[in-house]
């Protein structure tokens, strides 16, 4: 007996209808919300089987949603952060970053945006297993961030608190950027966050 395919998702090997139903389902989450999501509909985009989605995820659509928060989180901070570390210069990174995010929203008709933030909203005060794997999900981009700014040179306190600017903001531009359709939000956050962090940026030696 053969092995079944596999694909990486989240930097982990998995089955590719696994992988195909994570993919379908990120992407439809993130357009269309948890609660606007059906469990057919991921089914007929992911070209799987409907039972397979309950092989995979025996706990249903709840399960799926989780796995999806996690994998795709992970998959979305390590681009994001990506794009600042390529960056010796983080003031360019902040910007290079807030502006590929504009970019991206228009090339996909304001569709394509976090693909966590969505789910969030809806899920933070009727779902705790959801609202728990955003948390943590956001838990560790700050973390992540956090480490990436004070390997730059920025305190502990400063590097937090930039962070949290830079999510906070992209997030709240996210929203109003897809609801106006426009990236004059995403602009307007990026020079927020880029003043932040020029006023904190430590002497260069």
């Amino acid at each position: 007996m053969g092995c079944a395919p596999s694909a990486t998702v989240g930097g982990r090997k998995v089955n590719d209808t696994k992988a195909r139903i994570l993919g379908t389902s990120s992407d439809l989450f993130r357009r269309n919300g948890y609660t606007g999501t059906g469990l057919k509909q991921v089914a007929t985009e992911a070209r799987a089987p409907f039972g397979s989605i309950y092989h995979f995820f025996p706990g249903g659509k709840q399960q799926l949603g989780e796995e999806v928060i996690r994998t795709s989180g992970e998959e979305y901070a390590r681009l994001v952060f990506s794009i600042l570390d390529a960056h010796p210069d983080i003031l360019e990174g902040i910007e290079v970053g807030f502006r590929l995010a504009g970019e991206t929203l228009v090339a996909t008709d304001y569709a394509d945006a976090c693909p966590i933030a969505t789910v969030a909203l809806e899920v933070a005060s009727t779902n705790e297993v959801l609202r728990v794997a955003t948390a943590d999900v956001f838990t560790s981009w700050i973390d992540s961030g956090s480490a990436l700014l004070r390997s730059r040179g920025f305190g502990e306190a400063d590097a937090r608190r930039l962070i949290l600017g830079f999510v906070t903001s992209l997030e709240g531009a996210f929203v109003l950027a897809r609801a106006l359709r426009s990236t004059e939000p995403l602009d307007a956050a990026g020079a927020t966050v880029l003043a932040a962090a020029r006023a904190c940026l430590p002497p260069r030696e």
